[in-house]
């Protein structure tokens, strides 16, 4: 697993879950340990499901970063599950991926190693092979709060989140929260995605460390009343909490798109596009994309929008990865033609961060995926927040009610956003006077990012000092 010369130094393995968005941020991670003169390996597990295609990527970054090697568990077979969810597959998955693990990490003999936040089982498998355990938190230090504190939420009710509406969940260091904004898979406790999700949750605690993908400014109500110890209420210790981010990634597939979009991004004024991008797993109905366009075409504003085919109304391929979509079949009639000359429609996938970042853009209408959010922080880019999956719901109110650096795209909690809606909302981000105050906070929050990452910056120490931890580390401590 790792090169013979650095064996008996021992090595950091990291094992990230299945899901383009948390193999980019773990690989970002390894990268920086790799800066750190530590050795890293990945191993990743593929699931017999749709997560978004991660060969290509996980290709290009072994050609691109030698010293980081990739190791791929064997596959296992999965019991029938009745959960509609994927995340109740993705538990299932990774439970009985750690005799796998246990075996490879026993070769490997690691001095840690370091988990993704849904991969708490493995702590397991390092218990028992005596290595220190530490989880990466993808998302941010809001959420990794209100997951500390799932189990005293869980205790206090007898209902399921959904059934409690929108009644506010009350957690140190956040505003409130409703109920139904938690992530689907936990919204019914007798859901098995529900259990799998307390049971991982519950593992936190018992990491050694916990690294999230955040920074101190950002999310400082959240982070102080982690480390008071008020989110975790069971008389465990909360383990020491590093916040290292942002950590932003540029992936460079799909050479024509990339090509399309920068050829017509440079022939733009500045601040003048929004762009419309809705991570690996966003999907609307056909009926959703004619919403869209249609009030992008009345919002009379140059627009920048990656579609994707609508989720498939068949059950047996409800994790398949959809096919490339045909614009003229999901749009409506004419409504290339007539924007052509402000607007830019691609198949499927942008090169997000290179567009955000390109002075050109001067909006940006997100799912509100943690990756996501911190992209548009650092490029600058005021966002309209429009939730769909996974805990973006929860992320939408933080960055609208704590942050203030987004506001909410009205009617997402229903079956279809409005095209005046759209219009509305495209045409507040990229026209009003109401959202220069937005712009400012979105400035001075990416310079705090900036000083974040300086050396001596909160992020740069928080990486130094788990480095040192990590290399301190001892095999049977």
């Amino acid at each position: 697993m790792f090169p013979a010369e650095e064996r008996k130094r021992g090595g950091v393995v990291l094992y990230p879950s299945p899901g383009m968005g948390h193999l980019v941020s773990m690989m970002e991670l390894g990268k920086l340990f790799v800066l750190h003169g530590m050795a890293v390996a990945v191993v990743t597990v593929d699931p017999p499901y749709n997560t978004g295609s991660t060969a290509a990527f996980v290709a290009r970054a072994s050609a691109a970063n030698p010293s980081i090697t990739f190791h791929r568990l064997p596959p296992v077979a999965l019991p029938p599950n009745p959960s509609p969810h994927q995340e109740a597959l993705a538990f299932d998955l990774l439970r009985l991926s750690n005799a796998n693990l246990l075996n490879l990490l026993r070769d490997a003999a690691p001095r840690a190693i370091v988990v993704d936040m849904f991969c708490s089982l493995a702590l397991d498998v390092a218990a028992e092979l005596c290595i220190p355990c530490y989880t990466f938190f993808t998302s941010g230090a809001s959420v990794l709060a209100t997951f500390f504190y799932i189990q005293t939420l869980h205790s206090t009710t007898v209902k399921s989140f959904r059934e409690l509406g929108s009644a506010p969940l009350l957690v140190p260091g956040i505003p409130p929260l409703p109920a139904d904004h938690m992530p689907l898979p936990m919204l019914d406790r007798e859901d098995e995605a529900y259990k799998g999700s307390l049971d991982v949750c519950s593992r936190f605690p018992d990491a050694h460390g916990i690294i999230v993908n955040t920074f101190d400014a950002l999310e400082p109500r959240a982070l102080e009343a982690i480390a008071a110890g008020r989110c975790v209420t069971d008389g465990r210790a909360t383990p020491p909490i590093y916040s290292i981010g942002p950590l932003i990634t540029s992936d460079g597939r799909e050479k024509a798109n990339r090509a399309e979009c920068f050829e017509w991004l440079d022939a733009q004024p500045r601040d003048s596009v929004v762009f419309l991008c809705f991570g690996s797993l966003g999907l609307f109905t056909a009926a959703q994309l004619k919403e869209i366009a249609a009030g992008l075409e009345r919002s009379r504003q140059r627009f920048l929008w990656v579609v994707r085919s609508p989720p498939s109304n068949d059950p047996a391929k409800r994790y398949e990865r959809p096919p490339e979509p045909d614009l003229d079949a999901l749009l409506p009639e004419g409504f290339l033609e007539r924007t052509r000359e402000r607007g830019l429609v691609v198949k499927s996938w942008a090169p997000q961060v290179e567009v955000l970042s390109h002075d050109s853009v001067g909006g940006f209408v997100t799912h509100c995926g943690w990756n996501s959010v911190l992209e548009a922080i650092v490029a600058e880019v005021p966002m309209v927040g429009w939730p769909l999956y996974a805990e973006q719901k929860m992320n939408k109110v933080f960055l609208t009610e704590e942050m203030r650096l987004a506001v909410a795209m009205d009617g997402y909690e229903g079956e279809l956003v409005s095209a005046e809606e759209v219009e509305a909302k495209v045409r507040w981000l990229m026209e009003s006077v109401a959202c220069r105050n937005l712009r400012e906070r979105m400035a001075t929050m990416k310079e705090r990012a900036v000083e974040a990452l300086r050396e001596g910056g909160s992020s740069h120490s928080a990486l130094a000092k788990l480095v040192g931890q990590l290399k301190g580390e001892v095999r049977g401590r």
